[in-house]
């Protein structure tokens, strides 16, 4: 993907704009305590990060014999959102970089979209990115390339010319099915718990950085690559 000349920065939100994912896991996890299933933080990371609600439903039912019913999932939403509107952070130095990026920028998330507006909201990006779209907007989530796809489409952009920023194994698989150059980001919180980099490394994104500044260079840089062609 070198030779592409990016006209798109398409974002991930869970773990990249913003420092989600230790609060998500840790809901997650008490939730099954709840019902008498008991799972590791290190293990949810494994099963969950990345996912799309239709697909933790799913692996909750198939491996765990949960039965994600509406009234598990409601308390989940609330215990989460209740939490993210008094601790969820943004990624450090994400604004400033969004702003210097100077190329279209959008959000694509396995999140539901209000949980993503949320997100977005409480940690003032909103207005920098008025663009997003859902896991629910397409018929599969990540790891399937549909959502990355659908964005670009919105976008009027080509996926040969889009970058993504993704955290999750399931993402960064997407965005490499779909085509697109893949920067890796491993400055969240939850970077660090067992097995994380070595799927990484496996998946063979173009880039791995571990702090936002960096992204401004890192995609100048390929602009330069993509114009040199």
């Amino acid at each position: 993907m070198a030779d592409a000349e990016p006209r798109l920065v398409i974002f991930d939100c869970d773990g990249v704009l913003v420092d989600s994912e230790p609060i998500s896991i840790s809901v997650l996890v008490k939730a099954m305590a709840d019902l008498g299933v008991t799972i590791t933080e290190d293990e949810a990371y494994e099963r969950f990060l990345g996912r799309s609600l239709a697909t933790l439903i799913d692996i909750l039912e198939t491996e765990f014999n949960v039965h994600a019913n509406e009234a598990f999932l409601e308390g989940i939403r609330t215990n989460l959102y209740a939490r993210f509107r008094t601790e969820l952070k943004p990624m450090a130095g994400i604004g400033d970089a969004i702003d210097a990026l100077g190329v279209p920028c959008c959000v694509a998330s396995s999140s539901q979209i209000e949980r993503i507006r949320l997100s977005l909201s409480v940690t003032g990006l909103l207005p920098k990115l008025p663009n997003i779209f859902s896991a629910s907007m397409v018929k599969r989530g990540k790891p399937a390339p549909d959502l990355f796809l659908y964005a670009a489409s919105k976008m009027q952009v080509e996926p040969r010319d889009c970058i993504v920023i993704e955290d999750s194994p399931a993402g960064i698989a997407a965005a490499k099915a779909a085509g697109m150059t893949v920067f890796a980001f491993t400055g969240g919180s939850h970077a660090n718990f067992a097995g994380y980099r070595e799927e990484l490394d496996r998946l063979s994104p173009e880039v791995v950085f571990d702090a936002m500044p960096e992204l401004i260079h890192l995609v100048r840089k390929q602009k330069r690559d993509g114009t040199q062609h």
